[in-house]
Protein backbone atom coordinates (compact mmCIF):
# COMPACT_ATOMS: atom_id res chain seq x y z
CA UNK A 1 0.00 0.00 0.00
CA UNK A 2 2.92 2.44 0.72
CA UNK A 3 4.33 1.78 -2.47
CA UNK A 4 1.37 2.38 -4.36
CA UNK A 5 0.68 6.33 -2.96
CA UNK A 6 4.98 6.85 -3.45
CA UNK A 7 3.92 6.08 -6.90
CA UNK A 8 0.51 7.79 -7.16
CA UNK A 9 2.42 11.13 -5.88
CA UNK A 10 5.44 10.50 -8.53
CA UNK A 11 3.03 10.26 -11.06
CA UNK A 12 1.18 13.71 -9.80
CA UNK A 13 4.85 15.44 -9.08
CA UNK A 14 5.99 14.04 -12.86
CA UNK A 15 2.78 15.56 -14.43
CA UNK A 16 2.63 18.97 -12.79
CA UNK A 17 6.23 19.16 -14.03
CA UNK A 18 5.40 18.38 -17.53
CA UNK A 19 2.61 20.83 -17.27
CA UNK A 20 4.98 23.81 -16.01
CA UNK A 21 7.92 22.73 -18.56
CA UNK A 22 6.58 24.35 -21.36
CA UNK A 23 5.67 27.33 -19.97
CA UNK A 24 9.13 28.09 -18.25
CA UNK A 25 11.11 27.08 -21.37
CA UNK A 26 9.30 29.71 -23.52
CA UNK A 27 11.31 32.76 -24.34
CA UNK A 28 10.08 36.14 -25.13
CA UNK A 29 11.61 38.52 -27.21
CA UNK A 30 11.15 41.58 -25.25
CA UNK A 31 11.86 44.86 -26.80
CA UNK A 32 10.95 48.52 -26.10
CA UNK A 33 11.89 52.36 -25.98
CA UNK A 34 12.58 54.12 -22.53
CA UNK A 35 11.35 57.71 -22.91
CA UNK A 36 10.97 60.24 -20.07
CA UNK A 37 7.14 60.82 -18.43
CA UNK A 38 7.09 64.61 -18.22
CA UNK A 39 8.96 65.42 -21.75
CA UNK A 40 8.65 62.11 -23.75
CA UNK A 41 12.34 62.63 -24.67
CA UNK A 42 14.26 59.16 -25.48
CA UNK A 43 16.64 58.21 -22.33
CA UNK A 44 19.59 56.54 -23.52
CA UNK A 45 21.96 53.89 -21.29
CA UNK A 46 19.66 52.61 -19.17
CA UNK A 47 20.35 49.87 -17.15
CA UNK A 48 17.80 46.91 -17.74
CA UNK A 49 17.85 44.32 -14.65
CA UNK A 50 16.16 40.47 -14.97
CA UNK A 51 15.73 39.82 -11.52
CA UNK A 52 14.07 36.42 -12.51
CA UNK A 53 17.45 35.36 -13.93
CA UNK A 54 20.20 35.81 -11.89
CA UNK A 55 19.87 39.66 -12.01
CA UNK A 56 20.99 39.54 -15.64
CA UNK A 57 21.84 42.93 -16.89
CA UNK A 58 21.57 44.52 -20.27
CA UNK A 59 21.56 48.12 -21.47
CA UNK A 60 19.71 50.48 -23.65
CA UNK A 61 21.28 52.11 -26.58
CA UNK A 62 21.56 55.86 -27.29
CA UNK A 63 18.33 56.01 -28.52
CA UNK A 64 16.59 54.60 -25.67
CA UNK A 65 16.15 51.42 -27.44
CA UNK A 66 16.00 47.74 -26.18
CA UNK A 67 15.97 44.07 -26.92
CA UNK A 68 16.75 40.67 -25.19
CA UNK A 69 15.18 37.51 -24.35
CA UNK A 70 13.47 36.60 -21.31
CA UNK A 71 10.91 34.35 -19.94
CA UNK A 72 7.47 34.84 -18.95
CA UNK A 73 6.70 35.80 -15.42
CA UNK A 74 10.32 37.29 -15.07
CA UNK A 75 10.54 40.60 -13.19
CA UNK A 76 12.39 43.33 -15.29
CA UNK A 77 14.06 46.38 -13.38
CA UNK A 78 15.00 49.59 -14.78
CA UNK A 79 17.20 52.09 -13.26
CA UNK A 80 19.03 55.39 -14.63
CA UNK A 81 20.84 57.98 -12.73
CA UNK A 82 18.34 60.65 -12.17
CA UNK A 83 14.99 58.58 -12.50
CA UNK A 84 13.22 56.99 -10.09
CA UNK A 85 13.18 52.75 -10.53
CA UNK A 86 10.88 51.21 -12.65
CA UNK A 87 10.38 47.54 -12.51
CA UNK A 88 7.55 45.36 -14.89
CA UNK A 89 6.76 41.92 -15.06
CA UNK A 90 6.48 39.95 -18.41
CA UNK A 91 2.81 38.30 -19.15
CA UNK A 92 2.25 34.98 -18.61
CA UNK A 93 -0.15 34.91 -21.06
CA UNK A 94 1.85 36.05 -24.02
CA UNK A 95 0.47 35.46 -27.52
CA UNK A 96 3.11 34.99 -29.06
CA UNK A 97 6.89 35.08 -28.95
CA UNK A 98 7.50 38.68 -28.95
CA UNK A 99 6.60 41.50 -26.24
CA UNK A 100 7.03 45.28 -26.56
CA UNK A 101 6.46 47.82 -24.32
CA UNK A 102 6.63 52.01 -23.59
CA UNK A 103 8.76 52.43 -20.97
CA UNK A 104 8.05 55.94 -19.14
CA UNK A 105 10.75 56.74 -16.00
CA UNK A 106 9.95 59.47 -14.28
CA UNK A 107 12.87 61.99 -13.11
CA UNK A 108 13.69 61.65 -9.45
CA UNK A 109 14.67 65.61 -7.98
CA UNK A 110 16.53 65.47 -4.66
CA UNK A 111 16.42 68.65 -2.99
CA UNK A 112 20.23 69.29 -1.34
CA UNK A 113 20.42 70.95 1.67
CA UNK A 114 22.46 74.41 1.57
CA UNK A 115 25.90 74.41 2.33
CA UNK A 116 28.49 77.75 3.36
CA UNK A 117 31.74 77.51 2.35
CA UNK A 118 34.23 79.90 4.98
CA UNK A 119 37.56 80.56 3.59
CA UNK A 120 38.82 79.85 7.49
CA UNK A 121 39.72 75.96 8.41
CA UNK A 122 39.38 77.03 12.39
CA UNK A 123 37.90 79.36 14.82
CA UNK A 124 41.07 81.08 15.90
CA UNK A 125 42.29 81.59 12.12
CA UNK A 126 38.95 83.12 11.75
CA UNK A 127 39.68 85.51 14.97
CA UNK A 128 42.94 86.28 13.88
CA UNK A 129 41.55 87.73 10.33
CA UNK A 130 38.42 89.15 11.86
CA UNK A 131 40.28 91.11 14.02
CA UNK A 132 43.32 92.48 11.48
CA UNK A 133 40.55 93.08 9.14
CA UNK A 134 39.76 96.46 7.60
CA UNK A 135 36.49 98.17 7.54
CA UNK A 136 34.84 99.59 4.35
CA UNK A 137 34.16 103.21 4.08
CA UNK A 138 30.37 103.93 4.60
CA UNK A 139 28.42 105.59 2.07
CA UNK A 140 29.43 109.18 2.69
CA UNK A 141 33.22 108.50 2.63
CA UNK A 142 32.96 106.76 -0.73
CA UNK A 143 30.42 109.42 -1.81
CA UNK A 144 32.84 112.16 -0.95
CA UNK A 145 35.87 110.24 -2.51
CA UNK A 146 33.98 109.26 -6.11
CA UNK A 147 33.51 113.18 -6.07
CA UNK A 148 36.97 114.56 -4.82
CA UNK A 149 39.28 116.07 -7.79
CA UNK A 150 41.27 113.67 -8.12
CA UNK A 151 38.97 111.29 -8.67
CA UNK A 152 37.51 113.26 -11.00
CA UNK A 153 40.67 114.37 -13.14
CA UNK A 154 40.80 110.24 -13.10
CA UNK A 155 37.87 109.82 -14.82
CA UNK A 156 38.23 112.64 -17.26
CA UNK A 157 41.37 111.02 -18.53
CA UNK A 158 40.04 107.69 -18.76
CA UNK A 159 36.38 107.62 -18.99
CA UNK A 160 35.53 107.75 -23.26
CA UNK A 161 33.10 110.62 -24.47
CA UNK A 162 29.46 110.56 -24.40
CA UNK A 163 27.02 111.31 -27.44
CA UNK A 164 26.79 114.58 -26.04
CA UNK A 165 30.16 116.01 -25.89
CA UNK A 166 30.81 114.59 -29.24
CA UNK A 167 27.83 116.72 -31.10
CA UNK A 168 28.94 119.77 -28.64
CA UNK A 169 32.69 119.67 -29.87
CA UNK A 170 31.49 118.78 -33.82
CA UNK A 171 29.06 121.72 -33.88
CA UNK A 172 32.12 124.43 -32.20
CA UNK A 173 34.67 122.96 -35.01
CA UNK A 174 32.46 123.71 -37.72
CA UNK A 175 31.51 126.84 -35.98
CA UNK A 176 35.03 128.08 -35.85
CA UNK A 177 35.75 126.70 -39.59
CA UNK A 178 33.03 128.68 -40.59
CA UNK A 179 34.35 132.20 -39.31
CA UNK A 180 37.89 131.68 -40.34
CA UNK A 181 36.03 130.86 -44.32
CA UNK A 182 34.41 134.02 -43.86
CA UNK A 183 37.21 136.08 -43.02
CA UNK A 184 39.81 134.49 -45.61
CA UNK A 185 37.13 135.87 -48.04
CA UNK A 186 36.70 139.33 -46.48
CA UNK A 187 39.70 140.42 -45.18
CA UNK A 188 41.96 141.73 -48.05
CA UNK A 189 45.31 141.43 -46.89
CA UNK A 190 44.91 137.55 -46.34
CA UNK A 191 43.60 137.73 -50.55
CA UNK A 192 46.48 137.08 -52.50
CA UNK A 193 44.26 138.51 -55.42
CA UNK A 194 44.13 141.68 -53.33
CA UNK A 195 48.02 141.79 -52.75
CA UNK A 196 48.16 141.68 -56.27
CA UNK A 197 46.09 144.17 -57.33
CA UNK A 198 47.14 146.46 -54.64
CA UNK A 199 50.29 146.59 -55.98
CA UNK A 200 49.65 147.19 -59.68
CA UNK A 201 47.64 150.19 -58.15
CA UNK A 202 50.70 151.20 -56.17
CA UNK A 203 52.84 150.75 -59.91
CA UNK A 204 50.31 153.17 -62.01
CA UNK A 205 50.09 155.36 -59.50
CA UNK A 206 54.53 155.44 -60.04
CA UNK A 207 54.09 155.98 -63.86
CA UNK A 208 51.04 158.63 -63.24
CA UNK A 209 53.41 160.99 -60.99
CA UNK A 210 56.78 160.77 -63.79
CA UNK A 211 54.41 161.58 -66.53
Amino acid sequence: MRYCIILICLIFSVTAFAQQKPAQDKLIQFSGIITDIDSSNVIPYVTITNLSARSKRVGADYRGYFTFIVNPGDTILFTAIGYKKFSTVIPESTPDSKYTIMVKLKANVIDLPSVRVFPWATTEEFTREFLSMKLADDDMAIAKKNLSRSSIDGMIQTLPRDGQEIGSQNYRYNFDRMINKNMVQTNPLLNPFAWGKLMQQIFDGDKSRTN
